[in-house]
């Protein structure tokens, strides 16, 4: 990873995780389902219909112009990913690859990194704050991303972009 970078998603993204950890518990559980399926299927089209899209990496928006806008995007993805919790990190892959100009590699490895740790974590903390946690969950949800993870990254690296774009 390039720290800064790295530094910039995490300045970005965090305020708006915070901020969706604000607003989730006054969106009804349905709503945000659907809010949620709605857009995964949107950005699984967008994808689909951009063949090209993730398989070279370009440095795209590296000026302090595209690094506010993208820092924007950033957060507004943060505010959904303390809202509507699960799946967002599939919208910070697809916003780093089409803003950013990673490939899809690259881009699985920032979003495994700084919001399977830093982005949810800082959710779940916000979030425990303010309604009761399923502690009794935590061993099984942990044992799931850390091998998931492992093996999605160790997959991605094996097969490359192309895999991963499908998959």
């Amino acid at each position: 990873l390039r720290w800064r970078f790295a530094a910039h998603v995490l300045a970005c993204g965090l305020p708006g995780v915070w901020a969706g950890t604000r607003l989730v518990l006054a969106i009804p559980d349905r709503w945000a389902e659907l809010a949620l399926g709605l857009l995964t299927l949107g950005l699984g089209i967008y994808s689909w219909l951009s063949p090209g899209l993730g398989q070279d990496s370009r440095r795209l928006h590296r000026d302090v112009r595209g690094l506010a806008l993208g820092g924007l995007g950033l957060f507004l993805i943060g505010a959904l990913n303390g809202s509507l919790t699960s799946g967002t990190g599939l919208f910070v892959t697809l916003w780093l690859v089409r803003w950013y100009g990673l490939d899809y590699t690259r881009a699985v490895s920032y979003t495994l990194v700084l919001v399977g740790l830093f982005w949810n974590g800082l959710g779940a903390l916000m979030l425990s704050l303010q309604a009761p946690v399923r502690w009794d969950w935590l061993p099984a949800l942990l044992a799931g991303s850390l091998l998931g993870g492992y093996l999605g990254a160790h997959w991605a690296l094996l097969k490359g972009n192309r895999a991963v774009k499908v998959a």
